[in-house]
């Protein structure tokens, strides 16, 4: 990137620090540009510059640039694998405690929490009645999507592949077609709240807080603060669930027990 690329590009990461609700400066500057770049392609934009024009003056450019950075690929039951080793997690959980408090952050679509409302109530030897599922997501539009709780199969998504972890998806999830359903008794099931992860104040006393695919976005200098954000909203004896692709931090090794390593699930030792 030239210089006066790189220029229009700051100019623009400054813009949406004061004007979008979202913290760039804890992000790597290689994922702000892709993000950025994409939304400029979107919007036949050929320079920084121009771009940042568009983002003063159209307010759903500003939302769907926030959406941008903030929304990832998701999916049903993703990593079959975690999940896996995630089920004796959970039905131990639930076996050893009367209430058990898991937070999915950030949720993006609302899938990853809805993944463990359905894994809970198909296996007999987990008391799905025990578990209190929360969500929470920067973006006020990923948080209305994953309320709403309709998911559609497309060329790149097979929602019925998805939901192979199942013994059956039909208790939990309405077909027509290629439109998936969640049904109204399993959204009860999970509360859905919009929230940043990074400014504010996290949930406290969870026994299982999935933070997946998060890290990797992340600046160096920010992933320890983060954890240690992670951190403070686990209990004691309580288990961390992070991306495939991302490990504890070094400064914060000390305090977790790998319990399923290949699945990146660690206990908090506190």
């Amino acid at each position: 990137m030239s210089s006066v690329e790189n220029d229009g590009l700051s100019r623009v990461i400054r813009y949406v620090e004061d004007e979008v609700p979202f913290e760039p400066g804890y992000y790597n500057e290689a994922y702000l540009q892709r993000r950025i770049a994409a939304r400029m392609q979107r919007r036949n934009a050929d320079s920084h510059d121009d771009y940042l024009g568009v983002l003063r003056g159209d307010d759903d450019e500003r939302q769907a640039l926030l959406d941008a950075l903030t929304i990832n690929v998701t999916g049903f039951f993703r990593d079959p694998d975690m999940w896996a080793d995630l089920r004796p997690v959970v039905q131990e959980l639930t076996a050893e405690q009367r209430s058990v408090t898991a937070w999915s952050a950030p949720c993006a679509d609302g899938r990853e929490p809805y993944s463990l409302a359905m894994l809970a109530a198909d296996d007999p030897d987990i008391d799905d009645r025990s578990l209190d599922i929360y969500a929470c997501d920067i973006s006020e539009e990923a948080i209305e999507a994953a309320r709403t709780g309709i998911y559609e199969t497309t060329r790149t998504t097979d929602i019925g592949e998805e939901l192979g972890p199942l013994t059956s998806y039909e208790p939990y999830v309405e077909q027509e077609d290629a439109t998936f359903r969640i049904r109204e008794s399993l959204k009860r099931r999970v509360t859905f709240e919009t929230h940043d992860l990074i400014q504010d104040r996290p949930r406290t006393d969870v026994d299982l807080l999935f933070c997946r695919n998060l890290l990797i976005y992340i600046d160096a200098a920010y992933k320890e603060p983060l954890f240690e954000t992670l951190q403070t909203a686990l209990r004691p004896g309580g288990y961390l669930v992070v991306g495939k692709t991302e490990t504890v931090p070094p400064g914060c090794r000390d305090a977790f027990d790998a319990v399923a390593k290949r699945s990146r699930i660690y206990q908090y030792t506190g």
